[in-house]
C-alpha cells in the first residue's frame, strides 16, 4: 500500500492576533465609514486568535488589483511551496533528486509556468520529474491530492511521490464588499503550506498506509462554495447553506465508505479532519455523532493559524501523527469538503 513517509507545514511569515487582523480589514476592506459590527461579530466569533499573513498588514492597502495580489502570491508561494517540500524530504530522509511525481495545489493564486515547475530547479528536482498542478478543489484539495497520490502510486509502486499544497488566502480578500460570505472569509483564512512524501508499495517506508479513498459530489451544490472570478479577483462564494449540506450527506458516506471495509464509526482512532470553522466543524461532529475530544487537534489549528484552506487537513495531519498516533494497525479517517459541494475520504492504517 502507499505509505505517507513524512508531513511538513509552513506558515507564511508575519503573525498576528485575530483583532489585529480585523482591524486591518476594517481599515482597507471596508468603505470608508462603513458599519463594522457585523465584521467584529464574525471575527470574534469564528475560533481564531491569530494568523500567519503573507504581506505586513500595512501592505495589504496596496493590493489595488488581482494583477498585484497574484504576483504578491507568487512572491512567497514559491519559497514557501520550497520550505514545505525540501523539509518534508528531509524527514522522510529523502533528496529532492528521489522524487518522482510532484502535484501542486492551490486555489488562492494562478501562475504558468505553474508554481511546481518554477520549483525544479530551485530545490535540485529531476528535469524527468512528473508535474501535476492543480486548481479549483478548494479546501478538499490537501485530502484529495492524498488520495490522487495514492492513485497514481498503485501503478508505479516503486515511485517516491510529493503532494504541495500553498495557499495564501489574505491576497483574496475583497475591498468594499461588505457581504457576509466575505466578512467570514476574512475571519477565518490565513496563509500557510504544506507537504506530504508518499511511497508506493514496493518502497521502504515507515508512516500510515493509504487503505482506500473515497469521492463525492452533492447534486445542485454547486454555488454553495467556490470563487466569482471578476476584475478585483477571486471574489469567495460561501452559502450559509454548507452545515447543512454536510449534516445530510456526510454520515451516510462515511458509513457507506468504511463498511466496503468491515468497519464502523466507532473503529476509527483518529478523525483527521479539515477546519473549515466552528460551524462547519460543529455540523461534522453532530453528523458523525463523534466524541467530545475527536476533533480536538482540528479545533486547535484553527485557533492558531485560521483556516489553510487546502493545506489545513495537511496540517492536522502532522499534528496527528507528531502528537497522538494512534496505535500501530488500527484504522483513521482522513476528511476534507470543498466546492462543488464535495466530500474526500481517505481511509488509513496507522
Amino acid at each position: 500500500m502507499t505509505r505517507i513517509a513524512a508531513v511538513h507545514g509552513a506558515l507564511a511569515p508575519h503573525q498576528y492576533a485575530q483583532s489585529e487582523v480585523t482591524d486591518m480589514i476594517a481599515t482597507t476592506c471596508l468603505p470608508e465609514g462603513a458599519d463594522r459590527r457585523l465584521l467584529d461579530r464574525l471575527h470574534e466569533g469564528a475560533g481564531v486568535r491569530a494568523r500567519h499573513m503573507a504581506l505586513r498588514l500595512e501592505e495589504y492597502a496596496g493590493l489595488q488589483d488581482f494583477g498585484v495580489a497574484n504576483d504578491a502570491f507568487l512572491d512567497l508561494a514559491v519559497p514557501l511551496g520550497a520550505e514545505a517540500v525540501t523539509s518534508a524530504l528531509d524527514a522522510a530522509g529523502l533528496a529532492p533528486r528521489d522524487v518522482d511525481l510532484l502535484m501542486f495545489t492551490s486555489v488562492t493564486g494562478i501562475a504558468a509556468p505553474s508554481v511546481d515547475a518554477r520549483l525544479v530547479g530551485r530545490i535540485g528536482l529531476r528535469p524527468d520529474v512528473k508535474r501535476i498542478p492543480v486548481f479549483g478543489l478548494g479546501c478538499v484539495a490537501g485530502a484529495a491530492g492524498v488520495a490522487r497520490l495514492h492513485d497514481y502510486l498503485l501503478g508505479h509502486p516503486d515511485d517516491l511521490a510529493v503532494l504541495l499544497s500553498v495557499e495564501l488566502c489574505s491576497l483574496t480578500f475583497q475591498r468594499e464588499d461588505l457581504s457576509p460570505a466575505n466578512m467570514v472569509a476574512t475571519a477565518l483564512f490565513g496563509d500557510g503550506a504544506a507537504a506530504v512524501v508518499a511511497c508506493g508499495a514496493r518502497r521502504a517506508a515507515a508512516g500510515p498506509a493509504v487503505v482506500d479513498t473515497r469521492s463525492h459530489l452533492y447534486p445542485d451544490t454547486e454555488q454553495v462554495m467556490g470563487w466569482d472570478i471578476t476584475g478585483s479577483g477571486f471574489r469567495i462564494v460561501l452559502d450559509a447553506s454548507v452545515p447543512e449540506v454536510v449534516r445530510k450527506g456526510l454520515a451516510a458516506d462515511v458509513d457507506a465508505f468504511l463498511a466496503d471495509h468491515g468497519l464502523i464509526r466507532d473503529d476509527i482512532t483518529a478523525w483527521v479532519c479539515h477546519p473549515g470553522g466552528p460551524k462547519v466543524l460543529r455540523a461534522v461532529e453532530e453528523a458523525l455523532a463523534l466524541p467530545a475530544d475527536a476533533l480536538d487537534l482540528t479545533w486547535r489549528s484553527l485557533a492558531a493559524v485560521g483556516n489553510l484552506s487546502s493545506s489545513s487537513v495537511l496540517h492536522v495531519l502532522r499534528d496527528t501523527l507528531a502528537e497522538r498516533r494512534p496505535p500501530p494497525g488500527t484504522p483513521g479517517l482522513l476528511l476534507a469538503m470543498g466546492p462543488g459541494f464535495c466530500s474526500e475520504l481517505v481511509l488509513l492504517r496507522w
